[in-house]
């Protein structure tokens, strides 16, 4: 079963003119595969992923996780489903500025109250520990480099265990070093972890290493490729191999 479907989906940004961003897309991403969405800049790329993520609707057609239709759901179902199954890491990493890094991680974990305080502490720190931030668990975002809040809005995604993370230009904003450990992060999760990543992207060598590559021009696929296994495993950098998987989870005291 795909952990994520999508059938016939096309969304219209309803106005004065009316404008579609994704038309008749229908596609099915399963576990453990590593997805580049790629194409020009307005081809609906980012449309596609927040429809996969539950973060917008469909004007027609469906989307499903896990085979579970999503269009009944309720607000409510939806927020449940992205904080149990789906990860997001956007091109700007939208840290709230008055949390620390720590306080940051520990908010997806708040609201689906699987753990008790001093569970989702430890769980936020050795997140941030394995993505080489230790030394900086107390800082705001303003007291860290662009990377450094790349890597903790990573381990904010990874905070509730999803199988799913979904990525919107991660490698953006970020410089040459930053953004190579990004993709080394990302790849070692689907690699040592079985995770899914799909990530748009402009960035051709994150997009050449994925394994595999669905490109869309004017809201459409106009294709959907496999590439070829890289030579070899990838090299981590220091202190920069993939966040390992939570433990069983502990009951929220009450």
């Amino acid at each position: 079963m795909p952990l994520i479907e999508a059938r016939n989906v096309t969304r219209i940004l309803s106005g004065a003119v009316e404008t579609t961003l994704v038309s008749d897309v229908t596609l099915s991403i399963g576990t453990g595969e590593f997805v580049a969405v790629t194409g020009p800049s307005g081809s609906g790329k980012s449309s596609l992923l927040y429809l996969l993520g539950l973060l917008d609707l469909p004007t027609t057609g469906e989307v499903l996780i896990r085979g579970r239709p999503t269009h009944a759901m309720s607000e409510a179902e939806r927020a449940a489903t992205r904080l149990a199954t789906l990860g997001f890491v956007f091109q700007f990493h939208f840290l709230l500025p008055e949390f620390s890094a720590l306080g940051n991680v520990m908010i997806p974990m708040r609201k689906l109250g699987r753990l008790d305080a001093r569970a989702m502490r430890e769980r936020a720190a050795l997140l941030l520990e394995q993505l080489g931030l230790g030394g900086h668990l107390d800082k705001l975002p303003e007291q860290l480099s662009g990377g450094q809040r790349q890597r903790v809005a990573m381990a904010r995604a990874l905070a509730n265990d999803p199988p799913v993370i979904l990525a919107d230009e991660p490698t953006g904003s970020l410089d040459t070093r930053s953004s190579a450990q990004v993709r080394d992060i990302l790849a070692r999760l689907v690699a040592e972890q079985g995770r899914t990543v799909v990530a748009v992207t402009h960035d051709l060598t994150f997009a050449e290493a994925m394994r595999r590559r669905i490109h869309l021009v004017d809201g459409r696929i106009v294709s959907d490729e496999r590439n070829a296994p890289p030579a070899g495993p990838a090299q981590a950098a220091p202190n920069q191999a993939a966040p390992t998987q939570a433990a069983p989870t502990q009951a929220a005291t009450s």
